[in-house]
């Protein structure tokens, strides 16, 4: 089993259920374990709703690109829209990191792009394993966790249906 981390973002429709389906289908694919829930303001163009945001922990047998394509399809059974570059979606789901493995790929890069820059991705990686690296990099330590100001709008408790 390779231990894998997948996140989830969404600001359109009922974004608390569109993502716990998606953890819930996430769990026939191996077993899971939810951060915190989160809102955050966007990170594109600022005439949207904040997003909802979360991290989840899935150990399965799937490759890279195997997990990518049921994470594809599930963005795509949610019904997923997206409007703009950077904006509205119904669910987005990344493949943030696969084991300790660095993936160059045509369709996917892990560890995921811009992990390091991103707040709403840090601190729900932060709730599954405090003690995370990357790089060499203790996650806790960077500034961009320090200062962040996102707010916690469930325990880990909500992807329970």
């Amino acid at each position: 089993m390779i231990k894998t981390y997948v996140g989830l973002g969404s600001n359109l429709g009922d974004s608390r259920q569109i993502m716990a389906e998606a953890v819930q289908k996430m769990a026939q694919i191996g077993s899971v374990q939810a951060s915190r829930l989160y809102q955050s303001p966007p990170m594109g163009p600022q005439d949207q709703p904040n997003y909802h945001n979360a991290v989840v922990v899935l150990e399965t047998e799937l490759a890279p690109l195997d997990l990518l394509d049921r994470l594809q399809a599930l963005e795509q059974e949610a019904g997923r829209v997206r409007l703009r570059h950077w904006g509205e979606r119904t669910l987005d789901l990344d493949l943030l990191l696969y084991g300790n493995e660095q993936i160059q790929h045509p369709r996917l890069t892990v560890p995921h792009v811009g992990v390091l820059e991103r707040d709403f991705v840090l601190l729900p990686l932060l709730d599954l394993d405090a003690d995370l690296q990357l790089n060499g990099q203790s996650l806790k330590d960077l500034e961009i966790v320090k200062q962040s100001n996102l707010t916690v709008l469930a325990d880990a408790n909500w992807a329970a249906l």
